[in-house]
């Protein structure tokens, strides 16, 4: 599912793609966080569009929930074991959960290399 949820990102060109995984952290909400940002509301609606397809396409999986769609700053997509974070840029430095999270294992993804 993480490649799926991963290539519908890319697929709006989502920016700084980076996974982490929670499996060893304690009392983490789930197994792994996939995060990335786009430039605009648009963009950010777009690469939540683009994820639920590639997961439900490829995957035939949907999410069980979908929120902050209306404003676009932070759209998140909660598919139980893996929950994406889409952002806008200032809203992403804002939040900073990588550093919230650091305790998981962080994978950046390779953007021009992962199609």
């Amino acid at each position: 599912m993480i490649e799926n949820i991963i290539r519908g990102i890319l697929e709006k060109k989502g920016r700084q793609v980076t996974c982490i995984d929670l499996t060893e952290v304690e009392n983490a909400a789930c197994g792994c966080f996939v995060i990335c940002h786009g430039d605009s509301r648009t963009q950010v609606n777009a690469i939540a569009e683009s994820v639920e397809k590639e997961t439900r396409t490829h995957g035939h999986v949907r999410p069980y929930s979908i929120e902050g769609t209306n404003n676009g700053e932070w759209v998140l997509l909660d598919y139980g074991n893996a929950v994406v974070h889409i952002f806008q840029q200032s809203v992403r430095e804002r939040y900073k959960l990588e550093e919230l999270w650091g305790d998981g294992k962080i994978t950046h993804i390779n953007e021009l290399n992962s199609h």
